[in-house]
């Protein structure tokens, strides 16, 4: 039994040893600096000598080297002396301190091997000093260490076969870790605390002879170098190419590669802070052309350093807040260039559509980028089908077009490598290969706002009033949820840009949240995954390992969720909607709606917490469980309940009238005591789901109650006939056939309705109080027209609610005029972005939407297949009729678009997933849906025939496409 316990002690309290962060403790507690935070964020000996000094740097090998040490009088407390369990302790602690402590674990283990075989210990040093001090090559001693000391413990031990195998696997991971973690060494030493200096001068030893076949840190040569080192990993072709850091000897450089007239170089600079996101610097600093000898390799490095500070390059600094930092040099094999020029993944004029913009030459590509010579123009378009790719292409000239395409599909590809960042290239063609010289991001076109989830979240025109109160709400709950899971590393991202209003409709910071994700180890589409189904490229383990227990937060408030509702649901949100249904807003002055109104924010402010996780929640149990849209059960949605309950009380309805005039149903069941029963079933039923709207995130929008016309259509809908489809029906018997296998995700859809009904009730209460302000308003001349209120942000009400800021009051007319106005002409742009780039996007045009063979690509959310008629409908405000051959195309749904739904014989909508409004409604009618159908109210026209499939998320077009 003893062993067994020492294998149990090892195992659990070496990794926990090694994890301990007794480097970071020490380094805070003597110098105050965080050493996750500065540097490469390793907590590390060599860190704690740069960033601490001397006397903290020998603290931090006193503690690593204990930690060492007593992982292997551990063991001997359980095995004998020499056992191979204390190469195993070793292993152990090693992987405590990479996953949990962030760094490499050298100095445990040095430690630990002097003690555990003091022989091989000295020999390996013996070689390892030697080799270092003829080489001064840290990467060659550090990993040819790793090859010796496994090779010293197989000769002196030689019959040690579990012992031999022990040093093999460590010195594997010590290899593998070196390749992950990121080298303080690398770190500019002038930038280390003074009496480290001489030190790490000398270890850093091979710094001079970086080439661009390494993985390169931007921090220390640059964005244009570390981004050229990347793209050629990732297999592109890239000139070969070495990077001199700026405080590196040019010498050994320039006697190594030796330029000629046959071997031209090109040195180019590769400043700290160059080609980022925050600033191109395009044209601020040197760039050398035929470099043909090492006297002239030397003046051109010299040449391109001293560009840092030329005057213009300074005030491009100082013009956009840039801290002066250093100038790294790129040295590289210049391409003999047959064809040449510039490729931007996104068009950096109109900031919108899909072109990639390519502009060529003959020659080398200096010319283009010099602005002295007119380039030929090209457009492009990557039209990606299931199987295969194709390019169509705009504009002619005396390059080849197989070229152009080829560049295009460059362009298309390194801007899907960079998580859609829009990318500027610079090409060159020798003849036989395509070279990428360089990319950047387009900083113009940065951030990238989507509409794709906004859209579903709150879609159509935004009033202020709504968005000054659903903006903080959405962003401080998100906010909330990243903080959890990236504890320190949320440092510096500003959640309140999480969301804005581009052309008065939500658009969600596509940029920030790719940042967040990757900084959480999740792939950048993480979020487009859980609310839409979109295709989930793999984490990075590391990232992900990292953040591992900050997702295990996430992870646990996952599991409490239905726990924690419940708690807020008896606690809280019950007696708060009791409490707000007693009160009569109708007898409140001002200062009592503004107390009950910020008593409803407090309450929205707990509900927009489980109106984002629920149905996070189950989207993810959805997709983790393989369980199919068609085995959920959406009942206890407010909208699909309300929809049951209405085709029940219409079907009784039809029995007692028989033959009914539609227009007038009411009319007539006011003629029979049985209809007068129907009525009343009707009224209890408006009274239940009255405080639905047509846009139910958007309190500008009118309620049920308030406006009950659109319930009473869908009523006499569905008396015309319009029951669920089989289609539906076979989904409610695969529900309940399926039970078992949906428990964990029906758990989850029914929490999500519940907290969809309780912020609707909540929205609802918040407009009505709205409306009675608005009400005292219009009477005492303050406000001029019903709906003014909703064009002022909510501080602004406080602050006329106040009384004291006259100025406001004064300019109160223009004001809400200049809105109105702004908001009126917002509303007539047809066709909106899905995606803007940058923050003063243009007046949209229509897209430059794609497609092959007659077909549209969108998603599948409701099954099955239709054919009919396009109808394009924008807007709810002119219905038209609707019936089995008619198939709606329309921007986004909501709830106020099921009376629509209930006749039409299928759905094709512009933006939304299968968890929108629209998708869910079609599932429950049986009727097809695709939603994300990019463009459509646009290319489709009224009359055209088209044929839906809702299961594979297409539109075929046919060859009838005459409007009728």
């Amino acid at each position: 039994m003893f062993e067994p316990w020492g294998i149990l002690a090892i195992l659990i309290i070496c990794p926990l040893l090694g994890g301990l962060p007794l480097i970071s403790w020490i380094t805070y507690a003597l110098t105050r600096k965080q050493l996750s935070q500065v540097g490469t964020q390793n907590i590390s000996v060599s860190a704690a000598f740069y960033h601490g000094g001397k006397f903290v740097g020998i603290l931090a090998v006193l503690s690593e080297a204990l930690k060492g040490i007593a992982a292997v009088f551990l063991t001997r407390v359980f095995f004998p002396e020499g056992s191979f369990w204390e190469l195993i302790a070793l292993i152990a602690l090693v992987i405590g301190r990479y996953w949990i402590g962030k760094g490499a674990g050298t100095t445990n283990v040095v430690w630990g091997f002097v003690v555990h075989d003091p022989l091989v210990a000295i020999f390996v040093s013996f070689f390892a000093g030697i080799s270092f001090t003829i080489l001064q090559s840290k990467q060659t001693v550090k990993f040819g260490v790793l090859l010796l000391f496994p090779l010293f413990v197989a000769i002196l031990h030689i019959s040690d076969i579990p012992r031999i195998l022990a040093a093999v696997a460590l010195a594997g991971l010590m290899g593998w870790i070196y390749r992950k973690i990121p080298d303080d060494m690398n770190l500019p030493v002038q930038q280390a605390q003074t009496e480290s200096q001489a030190m790490l001068e000398f270890l850093r030893g091979d710094r001079a002879m970086v080439s661009l076949d390494e993985e390169l840190d931007a921090a220390i040569v640059g964005e244009k170098a570390a981004t050229l080192s990347q793209i050629k990993r990732w297999g592109y072709p890239v000139p070969k190419g070495w990077v001199l850091a700026p405080i590196d000897d040019p010498q050994a450089l320039t006697e190594f590669l030796q330029p000629s007239e046959l071997s031209p170089l090109v040195v180019r600079s590769s400043a700290i802070g160059e080609d980022s996101e925050q600033a191109s610097a395009a044209g601020q600093y040197e760039t050398v052309l035929n470099v043909t000898s090492p006297e002239a390799l030397q003046q051109a490095i010299a040449q391109v350093q001293a560009s840092y500070n030329h005057p213009s390059a300074v005030q491009y600094r100082r013009d956009r807040g840039s801290d002066d930092t250093a100038m790294a040099v790129l040295i590289q094999q210049q391409v003999q260039s047959v064809y040449s020029g510039v490729a931007f993944s996104r068009d950096p004029i109109t900031q919108q559509g899909d072109a990639i913009i390519i502009e060529a030459l003959p020659g080398s590509p200096t010319q283009i980028v010099s602005g002295k010579v007119t380039p030929e123009q090209y457009r492009a378009f990557v039209v990606e089908a299931e199987k295969s790719s194709s390019v169509q292409l705009e504009g002619t000239g005396r390059v080849p077009q197989a070229l152009i395409k080829q560049v295009a599909y460059l362009a298309h590809r390194l801007e899907k490598r960079y998580h859609g960042t829009p990318q500027d290239i610079e090409w060159s063609y020798d003849g036989q290969t395509l070279w990428v010289l360089q990319s950047r991001p387009i900083t113009t076109l940065l951030p990238i706002w989507t509409r794709k989830i906004a859209a579903e979240v709150i879609p159509g025109v935004i009033h202020p009033l709504t968005w000054s109160i659903n903006r903080p709400l959405t962003c401080g709950v998100w906010g909330d949820f990243f903080t959890l899971v990236l504890g320190d590393r949320a440092l510096g991202l500003d959640f309140n840009e999480t969301a804005t209003l581009h052309y008065s409709r939500a658009y969600f910071n596509a940029s920030l949240l790719g940042d967040i994700f990757l900084r959480m180890g999740l792939p950048p589409e993480s979020l487009e995954f859980l609310t839409r189904g979109a295709k989930l490229s793999k984490p990075s383990l590391q990232s992900t390992w990292e953040n591992l227990p900050g997702l295990g937060r996430l992870l646990k408030r996952e599991l409490n969720l239905e726990k924690d509702f419940k708690r807020d649901y008896h606690q809280r949100f019950i007696p708060g909607l009791s409490q707000l249904a007693q009160e009569n807003v109708d007898n409140l002055e001002p200062a009592q709606l503004l107390i009950r109104i910020d008593f409803i924010l407090e309450l929205l402010r707990h509900g927009t917490y489980y109106s984002i996780l629920a149905p996070l929640s189950a989207a993810l149990r959805q997709a983790i469980f393989r369980v199919k849209d068609g085995q959920i059960d959406n009942s206890v949605t407010p909208e699909v309940a309300a929809l049951r309950s209405l085709s029940a009380i219409a079907t009784d309805a039809k029995q007692v009238l028989g033959e009914f005039e539609p227009q007038q149903v009411f009319e007539q069941l006011k003629q029979t005591p049985e209809g007068e029963k129907i009525l009343q079933a009707f009224d209890e039923l408006l009274q239940d789901y009255g405080y639905l709207s047509e846009v139910g995130t958007d309190i500008s929008v009118p309620t049920w109650r308030e406006n009950p016309q659109m319930i009473k259509q869908m009523f006499v809908q569905l008396m015309q006939g319009n029951e669920p489809q089989s289609g539906a029906k076979d989904a409610i018997n695969s529900i309940f056939a399926g039970k078992r296998k949906r428990g964990f995700v029906q758990q989850r859809v029914d929490i999500k309705g519940r907290v969809t009904e309780v912020y609707s009730r909540l929205l609802a209460e918040l407009r009505w109080s709205f409306v009675a302000l608005e009400k005292i308003w219009l009477k005492s001349g303050l406000l001029q027209k019903t709906g003014d209120i909703f064009f002022l942000n909510f501080d602004e009400v406080r602050r006329l609610v106040g009384g004291e800021d006259s100025r406001l009051i004064e300019e109160l007319d223009k004001l809400i005029e200049s809105r109105r106005s702004q908001f009126v002409q917002d509303s007539e742009f047809i066709q909106i972005p899905l995606l803007v780039y940058g923050n003063t996007p243009p007046h949209p045009l229509a897209p430059s939407v794609l497609y092959s063979d007659q077909i549209l690509q969108g998603i599948g959310a409701s099954h099955g297949q239709a054919e009919g008629r396009v109808k394009v409908l924008r807007n709810l405000q002119d219905v038209p009729e609707i019936d089995r051959d008619t198939i709606l195309v329309v921007p986004y749904t909501d709830s106020g678009w099921a009376p629509l739904l209930l006749r039409a014989g299928g759905l094709i909508a512009e933006v939304g997933g299968r968890l929108s409004h629209g998708a869910i409604v079609a599932r429950e009618y049986g009727i097809p849906a695709v939603m994300d159908v990019r463009g459509a109210t646009w290319i489709l026209q009224d009359g055209q025939r088209v044929r839906i499939d809702g299961s594979r998320g297409i539109v075929e077009l046919s060859n009838d496409l005459r409007p009728e």
